[in-house]
């Protein structure tokens, strides 16, 4: 009768946690964290900041649902990195998400607060879950 060990205990796993704490533990990750964070909640917010008004309420809740989908993306990284480093890519359609929605959503939405608030932050989440992916691609870099 054969017995298997715990994956848990494999070194690769251990390698790969070891590898990703180090790469969410710098100053760089922590702060494009941070921003992600911020530039998510404000997505959320933003229809009432810049007051899109009740003709624009379907992209109000469009940036709504996706400013919180963002944060809840990009939020999870810090803490539990080596599972959720492929959402960064997730924030990445996100962003892009965000720079189009003006106009592909239903009606008359692409008036110029609505098109200027959601090119600029989402061009800024774009940017930021890019930069997430990229620190992961770095960290296997390291490992070659």
């Amino acid at each position: 009768m054969t017995t298997h060990s715990s994956i848990e205990h494999h070194p690769d796993l251990a390698e790969m946690r070891t590898r990703f704490e180090r790469v969410t533990s710098t100053p760089a990750a922590q702060a494009v964290e941070a921003l992600a964070l911020v530039t998510g909640l404000y997505l959320a917010a933003s229809p009432w900041i810049v007051g899109f008004g009740l003709l624009l309420l379907p992209l109000a809740i469009n940036n709504l649902i996706t400013g919180l989908a963002f944060c809840l993306c990009m939020g999870g990284l810090g803490s539990a990195y080596e599972r959720t480093h492929a959402m960064a890519w997730t924030a990445v359609v996100l962003g892009a998400w965000t720079i189009i929605a003006p106009w592909a959503i239903a009606g008359e939405m692409d008036t110029t607060r609505t098109v200027v608030n959601n090119v600029i932050t989402g061009a800024v989440a774009l940017c930021l879950g890019l930069a997430m992916a990229a620190m992961a691609g770095r960290s296997r870099e390291t490992r070659i």
